[in-house]
């Protein structure tokens, strides 16, 4: 009874992680058939039949074995549930010399605390409640012990002294090179952006164009669970995956103004196996963005708004060859976006953007609800016309409904020379806020539509 009632945390987080990937990493980076998209659509397809098997690498093989030996070790030790817990190395800042004052600089003091729990396996690093401290620029390096826990219960506030982040002007708090990784605890991750959204040429037109640190980034890391945490008014981006892979991350409150500038939730970037889940995300920018190099990317239960929406993109930029695929936003709230779910390429691109499904989505007051943009042009000038396209292909629309801020509800803006492949559009019900009557704009798009589909594409 002991072990039902006071299961070990990562036990708990070992059963959660097994049976994520037991059900999620059922992708493959191959293209399915177009005519799993007819079957899908119609209710007859699903992913296990469409992807095969994800652990084919030895890489993964022996994390699953990883995974499963972790937990047959802790239920052989865990008939003593109180040994387990006094054998854990809890370490807290404090006590290193971290004041949490708001005022004292607590840098060095987490930096010392990082390098004895990384030292430890199965260590937990405390974050003290009802205190804040204040943090320069700090990486936290591995590898480390296996197991390590990060437990955030008050709140870590950035620096706004820019000359802080002279040696590092994109990231604030940066895990590098860490596995096994669980971050939690409820409290809070403040980027105190202010001053660098003042001083952005998006806001200022007269300042040049420059970086801005992204408040939490996970870098080159694998095996990642982060949950129950408040991340607000970061400098830009909010939280970042960049080359990491097997990841999940759950109940994640991240605010912004609307007026802040390139503040994304959630940026995905060359970043393998990734759940998001439970989220509201309200910022400046892109709720979630997924850029190249993002494979098995899953969305689901996000609420998201104000902000730029949930986009897949840009790509292609600078001629550059860029691949996505494998993605899919399940369950979302948009409200009073610029964008709802979005696609956006580059002229001049290559690569693709490919098995991608969007369904189970309300919109309310959504200027482009849904959108595939293969000219966009985030410049000045006017961007020149080229003959190479990133290409999109297999995207499925399903079970989208609500309004629109615009007249145009569905806009396909595809390529002359690359058209958008194997769209469909599945039950679709999006009206002009008003009650109007909205519209679809549908240029150079292999498209089928499939049950009630309101607006539909006009054909000539």
């Amino acid at each position: 009874m002991a072990l039902l009632l006071h299961p070990h945390p990562f036990f708990t987080f070992s059963i959660i992680f097994l049976s994520f990937i037991s059900s999620y990493f059922c992708f493959s980076v191959k293209d399915p058939p177009y005519n799993y998209y007819h079957q899908e659509a119609y209710g007859y397809g699903h992913y296990s039949q469409a992807y095969p098997s994800y652990f084919t690498t030895i890489e993964d093989a022996k994390f699953k074995e990883y995974l499963i030996k972790l937990m047959r070790n802790e239920i052989l030790v865990s008939k003593n549930v109180g040994t387990i817990s006094s054998a854990k190395t809890t370490v807290n800042v404090d006590d290193f010399g971290a004041k949490g004052d708001r005022s004292t600089d607590d840098t060095e003091a987490f930096k010392k605390a990082w390098q004895e729990a990384c030292s430890q396996k199965g260590a937990v690093l405390v974050v003290p409640e009802d205190k804040t401290y204040r943090l320069k620029p700090i990486t936290f390096s591995g590898p480390c012990k296996p197991n390590l826990t990060v437990q955030i219960h008050g709140t870590l506030e950035a620096s706004d002294d820019q000359s802080d982040y002279k040696k590092d002007g994109r990231h604030w708090l940066l895990f590098d090179n860490v596995q096994n990784l669980l971050v939690e605890g409820g409290g809070t991750i403040n980027g105190n952006g202010r001053i660098w959204w003042q001083n952005s040429c998006k806001i200022d037109k007269s300042l040049p164009c420059k970086d801005a640190p992204t408040a939490l980034t996970f870098y080159r890391s694998k095996n990642l669970m982060v949950k129950n945490l408040n991340i607000k008014d970061s400098q830009q981006i909010h939280v970042s995956f960049k080359k990491t892979t097997n990841v999940i991350a759950s109940n994640l409150m991240i605010t912004a103004p609307r007026n802040s500038p390139n503040t994304d939730g959630i940026h995905i970037t060359a970043t393998q196996n990734i759940r998001i889940t439970s989220s509201t995300i309200r910022t400046g920018d892109d709720c979630i963005s997924i850029v190249s190099g993002s494979q098995n990317v899953q969305a689901e239960d996000i609420t998201c708004g104000p902000g730029h929406g949930i986009s897949i993109g840009s790509l292609g930029d600078n001629n550059s060859e860029d691949y996505v695929s494998g993605v899919t936003v399940n369950g979302a709230k948009l409200s009073g976006t610029t964008n709802g779910v979005r696609i956006k390429t580059w002229q001049g691109g290559s690569g693709s953007a490919s098995n991608i499904k969007f369904q189970n989505i309300y919109m309310f007051n959504v200027s482009n609800p849904i959108i595939i943009d293969q000219n966009y042009c985030d410049r000045d000038e006017p961007c020149k016309e080229q003959n190479s396209a990133v290409q999109v292909k297999n995207v499925v629309y399903k079970n989208i409904k609500g309004t629109s801020a615009t007249d145009v509800a569905v806009k396909f803006d595809c390529s002359k020379s690359h058209p958008c492949q194997a769209i469909v559009l599945q039950n679709i019900n999006l009206q002009e806020e008003g009650d109007h009557t909205a519209q679809a704009v549908c240029n150079n798009v292999d498209l089928d539509e499939i049950g009630f589909v309101s607006p539909r594409c006009p054909w000539e």
